[in-house]
């Protein structure tokens, strides 16, 4: 019977993470997904760190500076300052991280910036404004998606190690398999329901960000200035950069960053 701890871990797992989902699903639905729609207007700024977070953030900084040929990026992955005056927070950051000499590896210049504290600053007024997730998403739907995963592959886990240990004849196997498919059922359905009601859920945007997001796009789509291409590289990141030389610069990673997380805001 020592298989029916296994079975009862399973259940406390998946369990535990569907409840802490459908709690973070309710706390976002009890946010008017409206009212901060009507007097904000997202800045490119904003649109990036509710897009992709705090990085997405120095993207877009780097990407600027670099088509008003301020900043120069190689394809080999250095940045070169042109012009040290940064004309905001952000710029100044990147021209901080860059350092004295004006030049550096572009990867190290990216982390820097995204730490830096007009970038915290610019998170904790999304914050503020219901916008965007407190806490890096760590109580938001997505955090919530992630942990729903989690506790699906450790019921096939925890299942795979009871059907693995020495069973008596009158235990079958095929019944303990029935026996961790009802707790696997819950996970999946959960992550089912979610999907069909919730989805797209972000790590860094509240429902209203999202809103907001899709609302920015909407009226770019109609132009084809300087903002529409920067509003492109704010939503969906450094894949939407069309110069080859910019992109290939994007491209290089050092290896003491590879395994690079960003930092909660």
């Amino acid at each position: 019977m020592f298989w029916v701890l296994f079975l009862l871990s399973a259940w406390a797992v998946a369990g535990l993470a569907c409840l802490r989902l459908c709690l973070a699903a309710v706390r976002a639905a009890a946010v008017d997904p409206r009212a901060p729609a009507r007097e904000h207007a997202l800045t490119l700024y904003e649109a990036a760190f509710l897009s992709g977070g705090p990085r997405r953030v120095a993207d877009l900084t780097l990407v600027s500076m670099a088509r008003q040929r301020r900043l120069l990026l190689a394809h080999t992955g250095w940045a070169t300052v042109v012009d040290p005056c940064g004309r905001d927070d952000m710029e100044r950051s990147v021209i901080g991280a860059i350092g004295p000499e004006g030049q550096s590896r572009i990867a190290p210049v990216r982390a820097a910036a995204a730490t830096a504290d007009a970038v915290r600053g610019l998170a904790d007024r999304l914050v503020g404004a219901g916008l965007a997730v407190p806490h890096d998403g760590a109580g938001g739907v997505a955090a919530g998606v992630r942990r729903v995963r989690v506790a699906a592959a450790a019921v096939c886990g925890l299942a795979a190690a009871a059907l693995a240990l020495p069973l008596p004849a009158h235990e079958p196997r095929a019944l303990i398999a029935v026996w961790f498919a009802l707790p696997l059922a819950l996970t999946l359905g959960c992550l089912a329901i979610t999907r069909m009601e919730i989805h797209p859920y972000s790590r860094w945007a509240s429902p209203a960000g999202q809103r907001l997001i899709g609302t920015l796009v909407q009226h770019a789509d109609g132009t084809a200035d300087e903002r529409t291409y920067l509003t492109s590289v704010a939503v969906r990141g450094v894949h939407a950069v069309g110069e080859p030389d910019l992109r290939a610069a994007f491209a290089h990673r050092e290896a003491y960053l590879d395994g690079y997380r960003e930092r909660g805001i």
